[in-house]
């Protein structure tokens, strides 16, 4: 998420209350989590295991809950809770607006796209030419859709992501400030879920066709031409290169990398990265030929225990 303009070090730290480590001036153009971080964002960090990977990342601030040696052309924000801070940069910078009507006024919508009743198009959505989304549809804040898109019924595009931080008291929400992208020539069928990213952006890219009852996990991308059935389930973070098939009921865990034309079949629990160019099955999904034959083998065993009784 990059701010409207840039910030300087000491601008931040006031919004927060916090100490920092660094020039007053030095600057600041915007936030984001680890895996999308950029040279002049903030990333934070606040579990000793991770202090190393977000100093070392590309981030030109670390938002940190311990005093630490500072990095070369770095700078550090030190607060004895960064999670909270985090979200106090998230509130500041985009703050929830409330919609004065079913189709805001901010909302961008391009010559020959048909919106049906009862759609909700929220502050600053930009939807492209020759769209048609179907009743009920609800587009949250900042959404960007491209050219040629349907949008099927009951359909739910950027909703917060799934993110919360286990305290005493119970889970603390990691606000969503990021967006959902929809590119060119993608079909989205009726009661799919799409949640934005966290600070950067939820992505599906040109042409990929998507099932009804589909949920996208925050910040995930989905490449060029993918096809996804039914009752799939996408957590956060993952990418999916171009023209993989997803079968019904796949599940894929957070942080997976799928790669291109690689196809799940239905069922399968994806609990790590996967490469391309080869059919999938199980859970843990793994080589589909092979898993038969291990399946195969595990009927016999029944049999062979029988034989083992005789002798």
């Amino acid at each position: 998420m990059k701010f409207p303009k840039a910030h300087t070090l000491k601008e931040i730290a006031e919004i927060i209350g916090s100490e920092f480590v660094g020039d007053d001036v030095f600057p600041v153009f915007g936030m984001n989590e680890i895996h999308v971080v950029e040279e002049g964002d903030i990333v934070f960090v606040d579990h000793p295991k991770y202090y190393d990977k977000a100093l070392q990342s590309k981030a030109s601030v670390v938002l940190i809950n311990k005093k630490v040696e500072c990095p070369e052309g770095k700078a550090l924000l030190i607060s004895d809770d960064p999670f909270r801070d985090f979200n106090r940069l998230t509130r500041h910078f985009k703050p929830f607006q409330t919609a004065g009507a079913s189709v805001s006024d901010t909302a961008e919508i391009g010559e020959g796209t048909i919106i049906q009743p009862n759609v909700f198009i929220g502050n600053h959505v930009k939807i492209g030419k020759n769209c048609l989304i179907h009743p009920n549809v609800t587009i949250y804040d900042n959404c960007i859709i491209g050219n040629n898109v349907t949008i099927h019924a009951g359909t739910v595009l950027g909703a917060d992501a799934f993110y919360y931080k286990k305290r005493p008291e119970g889970f603390d929400k990691l606000l969503s400030g990021g967006r959902v992208v929809i590119e060119d020539h993608v079909d989205i069928g009726a009661s799919c879920t799409i949640d934005r990213g966290v600070t950067g952006d939820t992505t599906i890219k040109e042409g990929s066709k998507l099932d009804n009852q589909i949920q996208v996990g925050h910040d995930t991308v989905i490449g060029k031409k993918c096809l996804i059935a039914s009752h799939v389930g996408i957590a956060g973070c993952v990418v999916i290169e171009d023209e993989v098939t997803l079968w019904g009921q796949v599940g894929i865990t957070s942080g997976a990398t799928i790669g291109t034309k690689a196809v799940i079949l239905a069922q399968s629990g994806v609990a790590k990265s996967l490469e391309g160019h080869t059919t999938y099955f199980g859970s843990p999904a793994e080589e589909a030929r092979e898993k038969l034959k291990q399946m195969a083998h595990v009927k016999k065993i029944p049999e062979i225990l029988e034989k083992l009784k005789k002798n």
